[in-house]
């Protein structure tokens, strides 16, 4: 009988807003038991005592306590910060065992380099989740690691099903991932910035100005979804020859503004290869042994 995600251990190393907004998803809609969610962090006790008063998890800051919570797991997230990465995931390494789920929200961390640091060939979900997650509307990008069996497939799509949508993608595609979503909220964030900023300008309050944009926003987004139309053709539909529409975008041509965005798109990507360079040469992973791994795996 497969395990189903209800009856699922799942311990999170790491408790931040990232691990909060999927134990958040997973309770509200009834996916998971607080009693088989566990949580512990480096040194917030404040943090660990709020997410078990808000949500019922077990929590705990005992060192011995901490390595049973991931022994006796059937899935572990890894959620602390892309600079912590060699020295948490070397702690758990004589803690992991091959029947057990590993689940990376770490930006970057390629999955070659966390099977690199473990010295095993886990069975791994590596993730890319937004920060919308934590309002049960997020994006994420999953990849997985040969070793994931069907039913671990199956449980981490379940999981962040819980947060929002979920993009099986190759794992090559993650950094770009995180260039469109991973990263995205922020691009519309500083468009309504300056939305804001245009209509109190113009004259009107900051508060009329922020519910216009908000509402502009969102109802946008939602026409997208809703008609399932391409936006270049809804885009087409609302601007009227000479009107003031086409007015606004002729200057925001000008100004290269969609040029802009897809280089920030690329130049986020980038930066996510970057920084999962980076922890990989932290880790000792050069290009030759990588390369000597993988073809060991390949005769495997």
């Amino acid at each position: 009988m497969s395990m189903t995600l209800l009856d699922a251990k799942i311990t999170f190393v790491g408790a931040g807003s990232m691990a909060e907004a999927i134990i958040r998803g997973l309770l509200d809609k009834h996916k998971a038991k607080p009693d088989n969610l566990f949580a512990f962090n480096r040194s917030d006790v404040s943090k660990l005592k709020a997410l078990r008063e808000k949500y019922g998890i077990r929590i705990t800051g005992e060192p011995a306590e901490k390595d049973e919570f991931v022994r006796k797991a059937d899935i572990v997230v890894v959620a602390f910060k892309p600079k912590d990465a060699v020295e948490g995931l070397s702690a758990l390494r004589r803690l992991l065992h091959p029947g057990q789920l590993l689940v990376s929200v770490i930006a970057g961390l390629s999955i070659e380099t966390m099977q690199f640091i473990l010295e095993a060939q886990m069975p791994i979900a590596r993730t890319m989740p937004n920060t919308s997650s934590t309002i049960g509307l997020g994006a994420c990008g999953l990849s997985f690691s040969p070793a994931v069996s069907e039913t671990q497939r199956g449980l981490a799509r379940e999981m962040f099903e819980a947060t929002g949508i979920v993009a099986l993608v190759e794992e090559t595609q993650l950094d770009i991932v995180t260039g469109v979503s991973g990263s995205g909220p922020a691009y519309i964030y500083y468009m309504m910035e300056a939305m804001i900023k245009g209509g109190v300008q113009g004259g009107l309050s900051e508060e009329t100005a922020r519910e216009l944009t908000v509402q502009t926003v969102l109802g946008a987004a939602r026409m997208v979804q809703t008609t399932l139309e391409n936006p270049a053709d809804l885009r087409r539909k609302v601007t009227s020859p000479n009107g003031t529409t086409q007015a606004a975008l002729e200057t925001l041509d000008r100004h290269h503004f969609s040029e802009g965005v897809v280089k920030a798109v690329l130049r986020a990507a980038e930066r996510a290869k970057e920084m999962g360079d980076a922890i990989s040469e932290g880790a000792g992973l050069t290009a030759g042994t990588a390369s000597a791994l993988r073809s060991q795996n390949i005769q495997k």
